[in-house]
């Protein structure tokens, strides 16, 4: 039976990486100063940092039900089965969104919920092309890739709160005393959730704990598994992505880390410019 691949741009794969996947790709929407943008059609990411910069306001949303469905029909005439991949069910209401609308497809439609999100959820998909490849059915790599859900794991350090403080994931005062104290907050995300997972003085150290922390990571959770490493970053510079490549390529000489990827926007509507981050998850 065919099987055709549907994720968005919070997976980070690019427009032309999805091409020669030969998977489906939904741009994700968000909101610049109340005008809705799609990321990747209608606004670049340097676009977007300009404006932020500006001091645009930003947050994020998610395709209307209309954009799902209509993909999902006009792909189920020429497949058996749609595999829909969104952002972890932790992080977003677009998977509950996704699994109450394919409800309405009598099983010709199967949402993913593998707790993932950009350079995980991203590696999730070349495992189910892999799988499918294998000769896998849809129902099969959708029960393998949500039992491995937690075979993954994300650290980032932002730079700066001021966008969390927005969104009011921070509170002002929090905020203020992290700038004057130039505290830099790790994230992670474990399980599909984000928290806090330490508070550290300065990016050079920020940095230095997520590594130690993917390296903790690597050698316990997921000893023995066949485990691929990468690493992100937020911003229009690329050069900052090449230089924190270089780094967790130094720290990770094990591993062949791939280049850095931009985050995608959704989440860069809450770190802003200058985050970093790094994970690692199973490869099939």
């Amino acid at each position: 039976m065919k099987t055709a691949i549907v994720t968005d741009t919070n997976s980070s794969i690019t427009p032309q990486e999805a091409k020669e996947m030969g998977i489906y790709l939904i741009p994700m929407p968000f909101f610049i100063d109340g005008e809705t943008y799609l990321e990747g059609e209608t606004c670049t990411h340097e676009t977007f940092f300009h404006l932020l910069k500006a001091g645009a306001k930003v947050s994020t949303s998610q395709p209307s039900p209309e954009t799902i469905t209509s993909l999902w029909d006009r792909l189920l005439q020429t497949y058996d089965r749609v595999l829909h991949f969104p952002m972890s069910s932790g992080l977003s209401g677009s998977c509950e969104t996704a699994k109450a609308l394919a409800q309405d497809y009598d099983g010709r439609v199967l949402v993913v919920d593998d707790h993932r999100i950009t350079l995980t959820l991203a590696r999730s998909i070349r495992n189910a092309v892999s799988l499918l490849d294998q000769g896998k059915t849809a129902e099969e790599v959708k029960a393998i890739l949500e039992g491995e859900r937690d075979a993954s794991s994300i650290y980032v350090a932002v730079s700066t709160l001021e966008y969390l403080r927005k969104s009011g994931r921070v509170t002002a005062a929090g905020a203020a005393m992290a700038t004057i104290l130039h505290i830099k907050p790790v994230l992670q995300i474990q399980g599909g959730k984000l928290d806090a997972y330490r508070k550290v003085r300065g990016m050079l150290h920020a940095k230095k704990t997520m590594i130690a922390a993917l390296r903790h990571d690597l050698a316990t959770r997921f000893s023995g598994m066949r485990m691929a490493v990468y690493s992100g970053y937020s911003g229009s510079d690329r050069t900052v992505g090449d230089t924190w490549h270089d780094e967790v390529q130094a720290a990770f000489p094990e591993y062949k880390v791939p280049p850095s990827v931009s985050l995608p926007l959704s989440i860069c509507c809450h770190t802003g410019e200058g985050a970093v981050g790094l994970g690692c998850a199973k490869v099939w």
